[in-house]
């Protein structure tokens, strides 16, 4: 099972960690891993590519790792930071609806 957790702040995501492959297939084949790692590096990519926010990011994909961590924004890049990984949320909220079984978001 992949477990995504969010860190919030004032309502904002400030950290975003997911933990574990799904297990839905063997690997190179599990559509299901592949989405949630799909959904949330655009969302990393959106914040340093797009927005030119400096992300404290950690990853290891043998162990199916990532954890980045967003802080100390202005309001501006705040808000399109937020619109990014909300969008994201959206993305693992209906992923998790089809596939509980291997999805799960929590939020702290």
């Amino acid at each position: 099972m992949t477990t995504i957790t969010l860190k919030r702040q004032q309502n904002s995501i400030i950290q975003v960690e997911c933990k574990g492959h799904t297990g839905f297939a063997r690997n190179g084949e599990d559509i299901v891993c592949a989405s949630v790692s799909s959904i949330v590096q655009t969302a990393l990519l959106g914040l340093i590519e797009v927005l030119d926010i400096k992300v404290n990011c950690v990853k290891n994909e043998d162990q199916g790792y990532l954890k980045f961590d967003i802080k100390d924004l202005d309001k501006e890049k705040r808000h399109d930071a937020d619109v990014i990984l909300e969008t994201m949320v959206k993305g693992i909220k209906d992923l998790e609806s089809g596939f509980s079984k291997y999805v799960k978001l929590e939020e702290k």
